[in-house]
């Protein structure tokens, strides 16, 4: 965006002590993405306090900050030397305090706007931005088109192949890896300038009333519902629950916004009767929908082939999938829809749908490293649903390789975390796993029924004693599948290989 912290500070509702200054680069929550002319958020979180990082991000070229604590701000940049204020500053000539005290904001470096809550100001701050570009946008005879998806499983994979698609049509911004949250939808929509003509959102929850936050920052054109599973049910107490949360999506349509339902699963199919729009449907299995995929078959790397019937096409065509896993058909249906009710052709949708690829890491990342081992590292997260996924297509991805599957703990699943951990260790029994290694004692259910079946499981404390024994585990030429939920760490695990291991 490029306004001043006076502006933004009438736009949040916060006070700015300090010199103005023009935001013309990127708005970071981290000090080490700022860049010269940006505007540094300061979030308290469970780890550090972004108040103790102002020296830093000053350093680096921001112009101005979003705090709630001043007296922290000033310890930051008290260590901050006349040298490198003069060479970061931007300042506006002949800019001082605003809305504050010339005596306090004599000597700050840089702008600061103090407000109670920095990560709701950052929303409010997103949600102007947003009305501003929809309404230039408007004026010179065009649109933004705004859409998102949400579900259990799925979504990030499906941002990145609806990011592709859009892509072909128009200049189009979309979230880094799985920036779903209260944090990371603002700062994808701050990505967007006047140029933008699609932007993709994800939209996550662990509680109700998540999605309507989020959907009050970033009302939408057209939302996808892409499964109704077992994710997060800690915060959701049940499936209904689950359900429910996910529904709110809707209620974030604009008016004649487009709502994108999967009819492959009955309760997000169930939610056509809240739409307050027109609604799309899809299908993997072939089932009644307006977009549908027939006869599908998975080939060599566990990649799916189907026939696409999808509105505006002249005829069913063949599409060959480049991402692995039979599930993903679903989420190119839905990247497919949201395409489609941004108004992207339907011909060009079809010829995109083979090309697209998973950006983000961590999810489906099939390669061969070094000694022949054969990586699938699908660890960013995890519930049973994708452990069901992913363990479908192991065997199809290993072949005649020894099959090793990696899993740390599923977190967040309530009261059904023994069951659902029970249940791993019986698929992949069925996916022919010949060793089974669990992290951490949440996953000891996975190993015990997985050991009733005849499947050889190792424990082990934590992701840090995955690394240390990987040599003693695995052997050249395995194929290794590691899962789990991101705060447990299996992803530790992947990343040691890929280093360990160069390709």
């Amino acid at each position: 965006m490029s306004r001043t912290l006076t502006q933004a500070a009438a736009l949040v509702g916060g006070s700015l002590l300090g010199p103005d200054a023009v935001v013309d680069g990127p708005v970071v929550t981290d000090s080490r993405q700022v860049r010269p002319g940006s505007l540094f958020v300061a979030v308290r979180g469970e780890r550090t306090d972004g108040h103790a990082h102002l020296a830093s991000a000053l350093e680096r070229g921001a112009v101005g900050a979003l705090v709630t604590s001043l007296q922290a701000a000033r310890e930051s940049l008290a260590a901050v030397t006349p040298q490198s204020v003069q060479e970061a500053s931007r300042v506006l000539p002949g800019s001082g305090a605003t809305r504050g005290s010339q005596e306090t904001a004599a000597d700050l470096p840089l702008g600061l706007v103090v407000v109670p809550d920095t990560v709701e100001a950052l929303g409010a701050l997103a949600r102007a931005h947003l009305a501003d570009l929809r309404r230039t946008a408007l004026a010179r005879g065009s649109r933004l088109d705004v859409v998102a998806m949400t579900g259990s499983v799925g979504k990030t994979t499906t941002k990145d192949l609806t990011r592709q698609v859009l892509a072909a049509c128009g200049p189009t911004v979309a979230p880094q890896a799985s920036f779903n949250n209260e944090i990371g939808l603002p700062l994808t929509v701050l990505e967007a300038d006047e140029t933008t003509r699609y932007l993709v959102l994800e939209m996550g929850a662990s509680g109700p009333g998540h999605i309507d936050y989020l959907t009050g920052i970033a009302p939408l054109d057209a939302a996808a519902v892409l499964m109704v599973g077992h994710a997060h049910m800690g915060g959701f107490g049940s499936i209904e629950g689950v359900a429910q949360a996910k529904e709110e999506i809707l209620s974030g349509l604009l008016p004649g916004g487009t709502a994108l339902l999967n009819t492959d699963d009955e309760r997000a199919a169930a939610m056509a009767s809240s739409a307050p729009g027109p609604v799309l449907t899809f299908s993997a299995s072939g089932g009644r929908a307006d977009l549908r995929a027939s006869d599908v078959v998975v080939g060599q790397g566990a990649r799916a082939s189907f026939t696409l019937s999808l509105p505006g096409l002249a005829e069913p065509r063949r599409v060959h999938l480049a991402v692995p896993g039979a599930h993903n058909v679903s989420n190119a249906l839905a990247a497919a829809g949201l395409a489609l009710a941004a108004g992207a052709a339907a011909e060009v949708v079809a010829d995109q749908l083979g090309q697209v690829e998973i950006e983000s890491p961590h999810r489906m990342d099939v390669a061969v490293l070094g000694g022949d081992l054969l990586l699938i590292d699908d660890s960013y997260n995890a519930n049973i649903d994708s452990m069901t996924a992913a363990l479908a297509a192991l065997p199809a991805l290993a072949g005649q390789r020894r099959r090793v599957v990696v899993v740390s703990e599923m977190l967040e699943l309530g009261e059904a975390s023994v069951a659902d951990h029970a249940r791993t260790g019986l698929l992949a029994a069925q996916a022919g796993v010949d060793l089974l290694v669990g992290i951490g004692a949440g996953a000891e259910p996975a190993l015990e029924s997985a050991r009733a079946k005849g499947v050889e499981a190792v424990g082990l404390a934590d992701a840090q004693e995955a690394v240390a024994q990987a040599s003693t585990l695995l052997r050249d030429g395995d194929a290794v599948l590691v899962k789990g939920s991101h705060g447990s760490g299996a992803w530790r695990l992947a990343d040691h290989l890929k280093e360990a291991r160069p390709r």
